[in-house]
This record gives C-alpha cells, sequence and structure tokens, in this order.
C-alpha cells in the first residue's frame, strides 16, 4: 500500500475483452467487432481496444477532415516546391493565408485564398458531423450530454474566429490562417491593432476561466492520485464507505481550505470552468472592431485602466491618436 504512489498506472487489470452493454440492434451493427488488450495502452489508462463505433455521420466527419487535412498540406507542401526535408524543417512557419480583403465574402480565386476557404468549409462540416456524432452517442448510451454541450463551447469560439467575426466584418481576410506560427502572429497583430485585448473584460473572463480549469483539474487530479492507495480512483463506491479515500479527501481540503467540493460537486466547478473559457473568449473576439476598436481607449473611457502617466512635465500622448497614425 505505502508504495502504490504514482504518476502512472501500474497494476492492469487484465480479462477477456467486453463489448460493451446492450443498445439498439441498429446500433450494434455500426461497432467495430472483436475489441483487444493492448499492454502499452494499459500503462497509460484501459488497456482494451474497441469497439469503435463510427456510423455513417462519423463516417462524413471524417471525410471531410481528410479533405481539408489534405488541402491544408498540399498547400504547404507546394510552398517547399515538394521537397519533403524542407517540408519538416518549415512546417512552423508555413501556413495556408484567408484571401486579401478585396475580394470581401466572396470565393476568391484558389492561389488568392480560396484554397482557405474550401478547406475552411470541409474542417467546418467536419466539426459539426462530429458534434452531431458525439450527441447521438451520448444519448444512444443514456448518457447526459454535457461532453456535447462542452464541445460546443469550442465550436463557438471556433466559429468566432473563421465565420461569424469575418461575416460581420465583411471580409473572410479577418479570418485566422492556418499555420502554426501564422496564426500566433495573427492573434498578436489582432491585439495591436485593436489596442491590446487585455483591456478587453471578456477576454479577462476568459483568462480567469483558463487558469481556474488548470487550477480545478489539477487540484482534483493530485487530489484522487494522493489517495489511490486507498482505492480513491473507484469514486463511486467510495462516496458510501466511511474511513475511505473520499473520505480523507474531504477532510485534506477542509483541513486546508475550510471546506470541500463533492466526488460530483468538484466536476461540475470544473466543467463550467472550462465551458466559461471559450464562451466569454468568443464574444470578446465578436465584440473587437464589430462594436470596439480600441480597448485601450474603450478602457480609459469606461474607468477600467488609466491614461498614460505624464512624464518629465508633460503628458504622454497615446500613439494611435497622434497625426498620421493608422
Amino acid at each position: 500500500m505505502a508504495d502504490y504512489q504514482n504518476l502512472f498506472t501500474q497494476v492492469q487489470a487484465v480479462t477477456h475483452p467486453h463489448s460493451g452493454v446492450a443498445i439498439d440492434p441498429r446500433d450494434m451493427r455500426e461497432r467495430t467487432k472483436n475489441p483487444f488488450l493492448w499492454h502499452l495502452a494499459g500503462r497509460l489508462g484501459n488497456a482494451q481496444i474497441g469497439p469503435l463505433y463510427l456510423g455513417w455521420v462519423g463516417l462524413a466527419s471524417a471525410i471531410c477532415f481528410m479533405i481539408a487535412f489534405t488541402i491544408v498540406g498540399w498547400n504547404m507542401l507546394v510552398q517547399v516546391n515538394y521537397d519533403p526535408i524542407q517540408f519538416v524543417r518549415q512546417l512552423f512557419w508555413l501556413s495556408l493565408d484567408p484571401p486579401p480583403p478585396e475580394y470581401g465574402l466572396k470565393l476568391a480565386p484558389l492561389k488568392q485564398g480560396g484554397w482557405w476557404n474550401i478547406a475552411g468549409f470541409f474542417l467546418t462540416v467536419s466539426i459539426l458531423l462530429w458534434w452531431v456524432r458525439v450527441y447521438r452517442r451520448a444519448r444512444a448510451l443514456n448518457l447526459g450530454t454535457h461532453v456535447a454541450w462542452a464541445f460546443a463551447a469550442a465550436i463557438w469560439l471556433y466559429l468566432v474566429l473563421g465565420f461569424f467575426r469575418p461575416v460581420l466584418m465583411g471580409s473572410w481576410s479577418e479570418g485566422v490562417p492556418f499555420g502554426i506560427f501564422s496564426h500566433l502572429d495573427w492573434t498578436a497583430a489582432f491585439s495591436i491593432r485593436y489596442g491590446n485585448l487585455f483591456y478587453n473584460p471578456f477576454h479577462m473572463l476568459s483568462i480567469v476561466f483558463l487558469y481556474g480549469s488548470a487550477l480545478l483539474f489539477a487540484m482534483h487530479g493530485a487530489t484522487i492520485l494522493a489517495v489511490t492507495r486507498y482505492g480513491g480512483d473507484r469514486e463511486v463506491e467510495q462516496i458510501v464507505d466511511r474511513g475511505s479515500a473520499s473520505e480523507r479527501a474531504a477532510l485534506f481540503w477542509r483541513w486546508t481550505m475550510g471546506f470541500n467540493a463533492t466526488m460530483e460537486s468538484v466536476h461540475r466547478w470544473a466543467w463550467w470552468f472550462a465551458v466559461l473559457c471559450p464562451l466569454t473568449g468568443g464574444i470578446g473576439i465578436l465584440l473587437t472592431g464589430t462594436v470596439v476598436d480600441n480597448w485601450y481607449l474603450w478602457g480609459i473611457k469606461h474607468g477600467l485602466v488609466p491614461p498614460y502617466p505624464d512624464m518629465w512635465g508633460s503628458p504622454t500622448v497615446d500613439p494611435s491618436v497622434t497625426q498620421g497614425a493608422k
């Protein structure tokens, strides 16, 4: 018992693979057969691989994703003249960019951003179909649909960045490029262009929920790992036992913070913090450029931030409002 202090799973339950609970016979036909055990997978979690349910919605989602992935990848490969070595070396710098502003919301020529439109269309269809799959699988197993709605929060932010905001701004050029460093550059330029997103209150909320999610998940994960020697990973059974891992975990947090979450409430806290991160972030992005043109000046107007301090006896002028600034 005392030696069972680990950051990975050492003990594996090995038995005959289980195909899962009985569900609608029509769904059974669309699940893969013959699940198997894989020892390496058991080092990280459950060793059983399968059965996998794909279905027609999942298949359509996978096909659309592969089309989008291929379009982006092929455009990047063209940029290095089909050289696989340079493709690997420059992958972080390669990018498929949206059309320039002059095309507005029209479908641009392929080499002028049209490929970005097509890839974005198939990627969006893929994500939306995958959401439908997640929702339907939860309903088929008589589960709550919490995972689907958490996924919808992330989809909201994705659609704000690549669809809702560009449509409101009247140009696909406002969209985010497909690329690693290019999308980071877009984020930095976006913040500078609109007076620093740090003064966007919804951005502030998004960061609170981002850090809060990390903290809550770390606290909960550390607590369960700390009481695995008492069977803390079997949370449902532990709730009704006295002197158990659950009770020790609760006592620890009451000693530490003065109160403790329950085995259910800690997951509700974590779910809400995680979901509110992209929800509030999406609202902040959607308001930028459509309602607020400069978050710094907006913050001064509403008493959120102080103006630039007077230095050497003369006031410091905001460079964005000086003559000739663009």
